[in-house]
């Protein structure tokens, strides 16, 4: 081992081969980042991590064949440029992966460059090659050590999602196969992560990024349709703002608008849940007013005149007001928001924020250390949701799938304020319940809660809590969990104190699935759901065969696995969680025997499995079909006499699909219509939907399953 004073540490070991004129120029880069940032001007040290970086990687390349010390330099200029951390954050990300990679120790960092760059280089190294083992008991230590060293030193964490990003941005020179499983982690954990952290910006490019290998296609239609829409979205903009900006000049604001579209991942995701086209999705458009500010006495009065601008002249959605600045999210964010009719009448949203605002959303608490002068509110947040997270520590879920849902419900929920009796104020994640308040409030106030005294009225310990409630929570010393408890919470804490003292008191293990609406099981089936989740999460791989019967051939994972579903024994097997047809973007499972089961990209079973089980993805493709599969589809539309003859025809005889169900419901002059039948390929389903609107008082055709 070198030690602290080798050659290879000063500047002038700089190569001069071509390959080190790119590194040189890259490190060269990061510097000049530094250098026009903030923050004290530490060069040496960041100079000499470099050169220890760049000795220890010497050889190593990444899977496109450039220098691997070329990624460290990209880490550590996130951290600078877009996470605005200083050279302590900048030497660690420097040196991230060199424990881990290198015959160097903790100790040789430490030796070198002190004991705070060691403590977050180590904690980086605990957290990495992914949040998932392929062994679920690896998975879930790893993730508790990713937690716990956030409770130490955020900047662990922020490194890390440094390091995750450029891996993202970089996806594209792995594996198909790789390419699922990180993609699937980065949407499963890293995203929420960043959002609980406040990183917005990261936040939206991780999910962005994720979609785009996960649905290339779809992307591509959805990036498209954006662009195609650019000028003209901008025109409205413009007519929307003008007046505004002349009011801002005469009132003496300096500020800047900035126009903005929805991410693609969003416009997906409310596609998808709304099952609605793009072109029906209000809410594309949005403008941010960020206005300079130095007075923090005057920065509320200042958002709420800039509100009033934007009341004079237009109409504003009476329920889309948010109002973030007096009591900000979870996650410090701060802001006011509000959504007001523009031209052609089209909802715009509108945020407003001051600089200081506008930095802590998109940076979170990476930009608490520009502002940070003794402990402000915001930080008391992320220490709140930090003991939240210990004490579910304190208490782990043997199963790993469920201890990382039961903390991801932690990090991914927009919130809810309510009040205690005393009008102490407790933010809880949307859907929270009597139960969760009981168990937020203290541990054996959940356990012995029988119900809620809301104005003046009893509710039941599973009343869904709206916003300004004031909660009165009623106990009982008789009263205990029940394993109904689980499905009456909605927050980590309490779901995990609730299976905690129903292990201890019935030596029973509980499984919580918590997207039961999601995996195909008809509306209200709770016990075939949860038998359906306990089948494929408890053991998603056992072995179907029978003693004795011989296994399949083992299959290439790095290789396409084609899928021919025309064959009279199909080599592949279909989960009823997701359904998918030829033609869904899908992905295998290789189980125990060698047999590959088929999900949807988009499945929340096969999202879990993707993060958890990484070594048993292949990627599929589908072959041509001529198959029957079963696929429902939802209709709605204007009753009118003829309707209902007019889509069996289309269905019967323009698409010769041969119906196996119908069940139609009608409500004043409105219907709605479910229909299952057999069909060769998603498209078909696509097309179907598509021909159906253009039939007179249809308003609505989209494939449920």
């Amino acid at each position: 081992m070198p030690d602290p004073i080798s050659p290879f540490l000063l500047p002038s070991a700089a190569g001069t081969s071509p390959e080190d004129k790119i590194v040189e120029a890259s490190f060269r880069e990061l510097l000049e980042c530094y250098l026009a940032s903030n923050h004290r001007k530490k060069v040496e040290v960041i100079e000499k991590a470099f050169r220890f970086a760049k000795e220890a990687h010497k050889g190593a390349r990444r899977r496109s064949g450039e220098p691997y010390i070329l990624h460290p330099i990209a880490v550590a200029r996130i951290v600078v440029e877009e996470l605005g951390l200083g050279s302590t954050s900048i030497c660690a990300a420097l040196l991230h992966d060199v424990v881990e990679d290198t015959d160097y120790t903790r100790d040789d960092i430490e030796r070198n460059f002190g004991s705070r760059i060691a403590d977050i280089v180590e904690g980086v190294t605990k957290i990495s090659g992914g949040i998932f083992g392929d062994k679920a008991s690896v998975q879930a230590e790893n993730f508790r050590k990713l937690l716990l060293s956030m409770s130490t030193d955020i900047r662990v964490v922020l490194v890390k999602m440094a390091d995750r990003l450029h891996n993202m941005r970089t996806l594209g020179s792995m594996r198909p196969e790789k390419q699922f499983k990180i993609a699937g982690e980065t949407l499963y954990v890293y995203a929420p992560l960043a959002h609980r952290l406040g990183l917005s910006k990261i936040k939206y490019e991780l999910e962005d990024l994720a979609f785009k290998y996960e649905h290339p296609q779809k992307y591509r239609e959805i990036i498209e349709k954006v662009n195609e829409t650019e000028e003209h979205r901008k025109a409205i903009v413009e007519q929307f703002v003008s007046p505004i900006r002349k009011m801002l000049d005469d009132a003496g604001f300096k500020y800047e608008i900035k126009a903005r579209v929805k991410s693609a991942y969003s416009i997906y995701k409310k596609m998808e849940t709304k099952k609605i086209p793009f072109e029906e999705i209000y809410d594309v458009y949005a403008v941010r007013v960020i206005f300079e500010n130095d007075d923090d006495a005057l920065e509320k009065i200042k958002c709420w005149q800039i509100y009033t601008f934007f009341t004079e002249g237009h109409r504003l959605h009476p329920e889309r007001l948010r109002d973030w600045v007096s009591v900000p999210k979870a996650n410090g964010y701060r802001a006011l928001h509000l959504t007001a009719m523009g031209p052609e009448g089209k909802w715009i949203e509108v945020q407003i924020r001051s600089r200081k605002m506008d930095e802590i959303a998109e940076l979170g608490y990476a930009a608490h250390w520009k502002y940070k002068d003794g402990v402000s509110e915001d930080e008391t947040e992320l220490d709140t949701w930090m003991n939240t997270i210990k004490e579910i520590l304190a208490h782990p879920e043997p199963n790993a799938l469920d201890f990382l849902d039961t903390i991801k419900l932690n990090l991914f929920s927009s919130e809810i304020y309510v009040f205690t009796p005393k009008g102490d104020l407790l933010t809880l994640p949307s859907g929270s319940t009597v139960l969760d308040m009981a168990f937020a409030i203290h541990s054996q106030l959940g356990l012995h809660c029988m119900a809620g005294k809301i104005s003046h009225k009893l509710v039941p310990l599973s009343h869904q809590l709206q916003s300004g409630d004031q909660v009165e929570i009623i106990t009982s010393n008789t009263q205990s969990p029940t394993p109904a408890w689980i499905d009456y919470c909605h927050t980590a804490k309490a779901k995990s104190r609730i299976r905690t003292y129903l292990r201890k008191a019935e030596n029973v293990d509980i499984l919580s699935p918590e997207e039961l609406d999601q995996i195909g099981a008809p509306a209200g089936d709770r016990e075939e759901k949860k038998s359906l989740v306990r089948k494929l999460l408890r053991n998603p791989f056992s072995s179907k065969k029978k003693r004795g019967e011989r296994r399949s051939a083992p299959i290439d994972r790095k290789k396409v696995f084609m899928l021919y579903p025309d064959d009279k024994e199909p080599n592949y097997h279909l989960e009823s969680c997701c359904s998918p047809l030829p033609g869904d973007d899908v992905l295998g499972f290789v189980n125990e025997d060698e047999e590959v089961v088929v999900h949807k990209v988009s499945c929340p079973i096969a999202m879990r499995l993707k993060s958890a089980y990484g070594s048993r993805l292949v990627v599929t493709k589908w072959g041509a079909s001529s198959s029957n599969f079963m696929s429902t589809i939802a209709i709605d539309g204007l009753d009118r006499h003829g309707i209902l003859e007019e889509i069996v025809d289309l269905v019967s005889h323009k698409f010769g699909i041969d119906i196996r169900s119908m069940n139609i419901s009608t409500r004043q002059e409105v219907f709605h219509c479910d229909m299952s039948f057999h069909v060769d390929t998603a498209e078909t389903v696509d097309n179907l939907c598509e021909s159906l609107l253009h039939l007179k008082g249809i308003k609505f055709a989209k494939r449920t399953s």
